[in-house]
């Protein structure tokens, strides 16, 4: 199973349906907010797609959560912008969250540069940003859910 993770696209939508496009084996995609509104049509428009949409620090008042935890495949997956979590200081607070949830990926977005963690059983992943990089090159996340385990990489737009 392969699932897409995207974040901080920042009014980029052209670049969400790039990314959606490219990825059609892709039966999750993963929006971790800052803005919205640029996946919103796709999720009427890719009706064979699950998406999975928090908010971010620049979604102000909307209606979906700061956070949240699915299960793909019978592995517990916690979502979340980050801001909430103070990411930009370090993912401590984020990976005990999801230890403590029984969580195997912990994805965030907030501080638009790509990171994969590891730690005693949970993937943290950082997409980067798909619209406005801080590291250099945006990108976003592929997650692949396999047999034999979990396989996160980040990918360049």
């Amino acid at each position: 199973m392969r699932i897409i993770v995207i974040s901080d696209s920042h009014k980029k939508g052209a670049v969400v349906d790039r990314i959606i496009r490219s990825n059609p084996d892709a039966k999750h995609v993963f929006f971790l907010g800052d803005i919205t509104s640029d996946i919103e049509d796709f999720v009427y428009e890719y009706t064979d797609r699950i998406f999975h949409i928090v908010r971010g620090n620049c979604d102000g008042f909307c209606e979906y959560p700061l956070y949240d935890i699915v299960k793909v495949e019978n592995i517990d997956i916690l979502y979340t912008h980050g801001h909430s979590f103070n990411v930009k200081y370090g993912t401590d607070r984020l990976y005990q969250f999801a230890k403590n949830s029984g969580c195997s990926i912990a994805l965030y977005g907030h501080t638009h540069k790509p990171c994969i963690l590891y730690a005693d059983g949970v993937h943290i992943v950082n997409p980067g940003s798909c619209s406005c990089s801080r590291d250099g090159a945006d990108t976003y996340a592929v997650i692949d859910i396999l047999k034999n385990g979990i396989l996160p990489q980040i990918k360049k737009v």
